[in-house]
């Protein structure tokens, strides 16, 4: 799960320190500008959103902000770009299907894509209880490993998440793997970042080792940031419903009782 923010935003408002808004699909392709920066086509599939201006190389010593002229997120001021890995059904045929995705609640007219939080560290009342620093300019991030099949290897990850939606306001609970029966409503992808920083590097060679979750807890909970990784970012969190609705028919679910849900890279 990536993101490359090449905007300002006015984060966190002392006031109430949340900020949720939908942000439609602006385009399902392979690049990863990231990962594989100038590769076209990247070796998977992603669902991009954000700034009209994405391309393969996302070049952070330009203004991208500049390039675009629109985005598909609620507020016209953020030209970041948002995108996660496609998930595919795998019928009992062993024929292939993308799942779409759905609007999240309040957003039920949004044309797919993900709603996207800026969270405070108070859980209970949504106020910011500490010091938070901005992301910078060129500051860009990525959470998972393409690779990860193992438990161990997820468990890196603990703060991505599954919810299996029997009813569309569903939250909880949440699973570190996909639903193994079908969901009424869907499933939601929950993808939190790291909110803790070196403090000095906009990026790592993976895009993930200048960042770090807390040393314990969480930021809502207010969790302490690790020594290594001092200065505390906000909390940047994508909700991604994946319309699976079409795909609840036992009948075309795998012979053997798997769950039939695969993401773009290969990952069940």
């Amino acid at each position: 799960m990536r993101w490359t923010p090449l905007t300002s935003l006015a984060l966190l408002a002392p006031a109430e320190a949340l900020l949720r808004f939908g942000c439609s699909q602006l385009v399902v392709e392979r690049l990863d500008p990231l990962v594989n920066p100038g590769m076209n086509p990247s070796a998977h599939l992603h669902q991009i959103i954000g700034g009209n201006s994405f391309n393969t190389t996302m070049d952070p010593e330009k203004d991208m902000p500049a390039s675009s002229t629109c985005t598909t997120c609620q507020f016209s001021e953020d030209f970041s770009n948002y995108w996660t890995a496609v998930l595919f059904f795998r019928a009992r045929n062993g024929s292939f299907h993308r799942v779409p995705q759905r609007g999240n609640a309040g957003f039920e007219g949004s044309d797919g894509g993900m709603t996207v939080y800026y969270m405070a560290d108070g859980l209970a009342d949504y106020e910011q209880k500490s010091k938070v620093v901005a992301f910078k300019k060129g500051f860009r991030m990525l959470i998972g490993d393409a690779m990860a099949r193992s438990k161990e290897e997820v468990n890196r990850f603990r703060q991505l998440t599954y919810t299996c939606l029997k009813t569309f306001g569903t939250r909880f609970p949440e699973t570190q793997y996909l639903p193994k029966e079908p969901c009424a409503e869907g499933i939601m992808a929950n993808i939190r970042f790291p909110t803790c920083w070196d403090g000095k590097n906009l990026d790592s060679p993976d895009h993930m080792s200048h960042m770090s979750y807390p040393a314990s807890g969480t930021f809502e909970s207010e969790g302490p940031c690790p020594a290594t990784h001092p200065v505390r970012t906000p909390q940047l969190m994508y909700e991604t419903i994946w319309d699976t609705r079409p795909f609840n028919d036992p009948n075309e679910w795998p012979e053997d009782g798997s769950q039939p849900f695969v993401w773009s890279m290969g990952d069940t």
